[in-house]
């Protein structure tokens, strides 16, 4: 089999990779980011994907920093949906799968109750408007296609994520004034390669929300980080809009696990496991 790994140097790309020798051993793994393949240029793509020939795609290439989405929408789209409708096109044309990591900021995060994946979208950031045209493109132009929404997303490769940036502050702050009105669910990177990696081999395609099992708040998983870290660090409860490292999300956008329980598909870890694992291999060696 091979594996196209468009975005291969972010954080799930990082992540596909570290699984893929545990979930597709014999794989041959692509790898390109903008230097060697701009998504958001339609011949490219198809160039490449005529040249290799991949028979899965991994579209992890995406503007993920809200502020920046909102500042730039252009640009936003321009990766986000222009990207994935292009690699889209280039899996029809080469007969491959396509496999998008999309978000839970399709939803509005208005009610407090978790969403699954056939409640309405209504997105509220120019980020979450962007993944949901990607969304749209990747089902009218790819047969075979799975589009994955997952929630708090961390792993190694980022620093923008949550948890590294409270890993770095803890080494020189004494207090975090952390958000205690965005709940979510942070998920492993490693644990969602795991879950996409095995999702490929089968044929149960179309849109699944895929976290770490259970809830919590930017605070409550702050507080985790700084509990395992035995940093001496105080974590401050407040609002977002007095938040560090807390940027304008939805509120409430906790996703339901609801088809990959209903299939039977898979189990994920609880987020407090998947983080200990995580910082046990990142930040405790």
């Amino acid at each position: 089999m091979k594996i196209w790994i468009a975005g291969a140097a972010g954080q799930l790309g990082c992540a596909l990779n570290d699984m893929a020798k545990q979930y597709q051993p014999d794989a041959e793994i692509i790898n390109t980011d903008i230097e060697e393949v701009d998504v958001t240029n339609l011949n490219q793509v198809i160039d490449f994907a005529k040249e290799k020939r991949p028979d899965v795609i991994f579209d992890c290439a995406a503007v993920t920093n809200v502020g920046t989405c909102e500042e730039s929408p252009e640009y936003a789209y321009k990766v986000n949906a222009i990207g994935a409708r292009n690699l889209a096109i280039a899996a029809s044309k080469v007969q491959a799968r396509i496999l998008l990591l999309s978000t839970d900021d399709v939803f509005n995060g208005i009610r407090q109750v978790p969403y699954h994946e056939f409640d309405e979208t209504d997105p509220m950031t120019v980020y979450g408007r962007s993944k949901l045209a990607g969304e749209n493109y990747v089902k009218e132009f790819a047969h075979d296609h799975f589009i994955i929404r997952s929630n708090w997303v961390f792993g190694r490769g980022s620093d923008a994520n949550f948890v590294n940036q409270i890993l770095k502050a803890i080494e020189t702050k004494t207090e975090l004034y952390i958000s205690d009105d965005q709940y979510g669910s942070p998920t492993s990177a490693n644990a969602l390669a795991a879950f996409m990696l095995k999702l490929i081999n089968t044929e149960e395609y179309g849109t699944y929300h895929v976290t770490c099992s259970g809830v919590c708040n930017r605070y409550e998983f702050a507080k985790e980080i700084v509990r395992i870290s035995e940093k001496d660090v105080r974590v401050i409860p407040v609002p977002t809009r007095k938040a560090e490292y807390c940027s304008a999300r939805p509120t409430f956008t906790v996703l339901d696990n609801f088809l990959i329980t209903v299939l039977g598909i898979h189990k994920m870890p609880t987020w407090i496991d998947a983080l200990e694992e995580y910082m046990e291999q990142e930040y405790k060696r």
